[in-house]
């Protein structure tokens, strides 16, 4: 709310990468190789469709605030749903048709927004993967995701050195936000946790549309 989308998404995205090499490391031989294996062609078409989203629209904030304000709103009230219907999210068998389908849509919200989590959890839930093997595969996913993006961020122009030089500087932070996470995440109520979370994601995506 305070720098422009294209500014505010580029630098989230050389962090969120750094992150991907803590993670993946620790969950490097845990995932479900047959969902990578169908998300990821998927998310190439995603991240191209977001790419042209960006490169049409780059010259006007306004549309992509919209963009990403309403990408926001839907995570929340996927998240909503999932809670209500997650019986029914279960129970379905989704073929691979869906996932190459799921992986699209979630290349397409994390290229503009970072937000590629629902679709994929959409399509990941009914496979009844263990908790391990549901993180460990979303962890690869994204962590590739993330590398596919590089490409076309740079190519935009996103990852301009003014930019670069503020991530340089929040990187050492990263460490500590992890630490910080993992202090709250055994402190506090995972509940009320994620209430606080997305009550602050629901404001910010109505800041942006109003």
């Amino acid at each position: 709310m305070t720098i422009s989308v294209t500014d505010a998404v580029a630098m989230l995205l050389p962090l969120l990468m750094l992150c991907d090499v803590f993670s993946v490391w620790h969950y490097r031989g845990t995932f479900h190789r047959r969902s990578v294996k169908l998300l990821l062609p998927g998310s190439v078409v995603g991240v191209v469709i977001g790419t042209l989203f960006f490169g049409f629209f780059i010259a006007n904030q306004r549309i992509l605030e919209v963009g990403v304000g309403f990408v926001a709103l839907l995570f929340v009230g996927f998240r909503v749903v999932s809670q209500r219907w997650s019986s029914a999210l279960q129970s379905r068998h989704p073929g691979a048709a869906e996932g190459v389908f799921m992986g699209a849509v979630s290349g397409f919200a994390s290229t503009i927004a970072h937000a590629g989590g629902p679709p994929a959890t959409i399509y990941l839930l009914p496979q009844h993967l263990g908790r391990d093997l549901f993180v460990g595969t979303t962890v690869i996913f994204f962590a590739a995701l993330n590398w596919l993006k590089l490409g076309p961020f740079i190519f935009l122009g996103l990852l301009n050195p003014t930019n670069l030089t503020v991530v340089a500087m929040l990187a050492p932070l990263t460490l500590l936000g992890v630490r910080l996470g993992i202090f709250l995440n055994r402190r506090f109520s995972d509940v009320w946790f994620s209430r606080v979370v997305y009550a602050v994601l629901v404001a910010t995506g109505l800041r942006l549309l109003w």
